[in-house]
C-alpha cells in the first residue's frame, strides 16, 4: 500500500549530500496503472490501482513492483503511451524518519518541481506538519500525477492546460 501527500516546493532545500536518482518513466496503461521505470541503474514495471480506496487526506494506492531485466525495460519502451517522464529524484531527510521526495523534472517538462511523502498510515498523512519549504498540497490535483504528466508534450502546455486548477503564485 502507498500512502502519500503531495506538495508544491516554495523555496528549493539545500540538496548538498542528498541521495539522488536519475528517473525514466512511461505508461503502457493508466487506469489502472501500469508504469515502467529506469531508476540509476534498476529497473521496474509496477501496477497501481487506488480502486476502492480512500483519496480524501492522501493519495492510497495499491502498488505491486517487480524488477525488470534491461532487456526488457527496452523493450517496454517501445510500447508506452505518450512520453517519458525524466526526472532527478533527491531523497531529503525530514522530521520522525520520514524523507522528502523532491522530483526536479527535465526534458520536455523542465520547470516542473514538487515533492513527495509517503506514509505508513492515512492517520499520519492527515496530522503531517511539513516543513517551512513546502508549499501548497496539491495531492487531489490529477495534474501532478506523472501518469498525466506522460501526456503532456512540455511544461508549457501542461501550465496553459491547468491554469484553472493550479494555486496563484504568492
Amino acid at each position: 500500500m502507498e500512502i502519500e501527500r503531495k506538495f508544491l516546493v516554495k523555496a528549493t532545500p539545500v540538496l548538498k549530500g542528498a541521495k539522488k536518482k536519475q528517473i525514466e518513466q512511461g505508461y503502457l496503461c493508466t487506469r489502472p496503472v501500469i508504469r515502467i521505470r529506469r531508476s540509476n541503474d534498476q529497473f521496474f514495471l509496477t501496477y497501481k490501482s487506488n480502486r476502492g480506496l480512500s483519496q480524501e487526506n492522501a493519495l492510497q494506492n495499491e502498488e505491486v513492483e517487480l524488477l525488470l531485466t534491461e532487456e526488457a525495460y527496452l523493450h517496454l519502451r517501445g510500447k508506452t503511451d505518450g512520453y517519458m517522464v525524466e526526472k532527478t529524484r533527491y531523497v531529503l531527510p525530514l522530521a520522525e524518519g520520514r524523507c522528502a521526495e523532491l522530483d526536479v523534472f527535465s526534458g520536455r517538462l523542465d520547470g516542473l518541481i514538487f515533492v513527495e511523502v509517503e506514509f505508513e498510515s492515512e492517520e499520519q498523512a492527515v496530522n503531517f506538519v511539513p516543513p517551512s519549504w513546502f508549499g501548497e498540497d496539491v495531492s487531489g490535483l490529477g495534474c501532478f500525477s506523472n501518469a498525466y504528466l506522460s501526456g503532456m508534450e512540455s511544461f508549457e502546455e501542461w501550465k496553459r492546460k491547468n491554469s484553472g486548477v493550479l494555486p496563484s503564485a504568492d
